[in-house]
């Protein structure tokens, strides 16, 4: 019997101790991208965008998890999960009826899986990343599903750092887990978003890596963490499995559709991780960015010797420093510098390259003016 740490069981487990747990991928890929505006849209987010190749985000993220494990599902909107079918025709797709952040939609995927293997392990991704050394990518990730295989700890990937990064958490190191692998250590704490000094001095340090959102643990073990530091959204899941537990898909719809909105709306870090024991990391490099804005695609991007980056159609005179982007026409920039000049569909977007970060303020303007059906 397998047991919440409440003492309350989830599941049954007559599984045999010689039988390997299976693996799943599970993907993040709900989100909606304003950052990238006006590229990314409520109808098409970014996850569904080919950014920094010809393949969409979600495709590269799917088929770069597969080199891990077979299995892989996708937790995604409701108005998103066709688009998530045409991107991932083999992954299970599970569709939450509300946008509740990542604990939720974590768990949910959690649920569905101790219903079809009580001792499964998860690895978490998110779907709009990019990874430039795949061949890292995956003996990274090998190296995380098997700590989580072999100790009932929850295990992150801990990210080199190459820059005094304010946009992104960071993660503390403690002592070596040797037991669980070569190179796993502790994570003495969650840093969120520091600021430039404390970055600088972090990264000069060498005790921190950057937090890349991507964790590895057993699903009945989520569960149990969601249910001690998140009760509302453990006692949902808990009907959520039971019904699943039963084969009553109906019964696991219903309640579903009933608990799920009414759950706290909490990222997991917040809402579980850092709140969490016995929490460790696994370091590597593999060519990560987030593709959190348009300053992150064009380093994506190849550049011509003044540093003009370009997707589509441009050209640049006597200018050094622009992106430019377009899904239609041509670009055409004469005696400007340091610009973001993105055009998709019916909107264009204008902007020096170091606002990146405030695409949200042309957002929050249209709607505001009434202009919403652009976004």
């Amino acid at each position: 019997m397998n047991e919440g740490r409440h003492g309350a069981p989830f599941l049954f487990s007559g599984k045999s101790p010689t039988i390997p747990a299976m693996r799943c991928a599970v993907i993040l890929a709900g989100g909606s991208g304003t950052r990238l505006w006006p590229a990314s849209r409520r109808a098409r987010p970014k996850q569904f965008l080919a950014l920094g190749g010809n393949e969409t985000l979600l495709a590269a993220s799917v088929r770069r998890a597969r080199a891990a494990t077979p299995d892989v599902m996708i937790v995604t909107a409701a108005d998103q999960a066709d688009a998530a079918r045409v991107e991932a025709p083999a992954a299970v797709i599970v569709v939450e009826p509300a946008a509740r952040n990542t604990a939720a939609a974590l768990g949910l995927a959690a649920a569905h899986l101790v219903a079809r293997d009580p001792d499964a392990v998860m690895g978490a991704f998110p779907a709009d990343q990019h990874v430039g050394d795949e061949a890292a990518f995956g003996a990274v990730i090998e190296r995380a599903f098997t700590a989580a295989e072999r100790g009932d700890v929850i295990v992150t990937l801990g990210l080199e750092p190459t820059r005094a990064e304010t946009g992104f958490g960071w993660l503390e190191l403690g002592g070596e887990r040797g037991e669980l692998g070569a190179g796993v250590r502790d994570v003495a704490r969650f840093v969120e978003k520091p600021d430039g000094a404390r970055a600088q001095a972090m990264l000069a340090g060498g005790a921190h890596l950057w937090n890349g959102g991507m964790f590895f643990v057993r699903a009945r073990r989520l569960l149990d963490e969601i249910e001690r530091h998140l009760p509302i959204t453990g006692a949902g899941l808990r009907a959520i499995a039971a019904a699943l537990a039963r084969g009553d898909r109906d019964g696991a719809a219903a309640a579903t559709a009933t608990a799920y909105p009414g759950f706290p709306s909490v990222s997991i870090d917040h809402g579980v991780m850092e709140q969490a024991g016995d929490v460790v990391a696994v370091p590597g490099a593999f060519g990560w960015s987030d593709v959190g804005s348009w300053a992150a695609v064009a380093e994506l991007l190849v550049t011509d010797g003044a540093r003009n980056a370009r997707r589509g159609d441009a050209v640049v005179v006597d200018g050094a420093g622009n992106l430019t982007v377009t899904d239609a026409g041509v670009i055409a920039l004469v005696g400007v510098s340091g610009l973001t000049v993105v055009r998709a569909g019916d909107a264009v977007l204008v902007m020096p390259a170091e606002r990146a970060q405030d695409v949200r303020a042309a957002v929050d303007a249209l709607t505001a003016a009434g202009l919403s059906r652009y976004l």
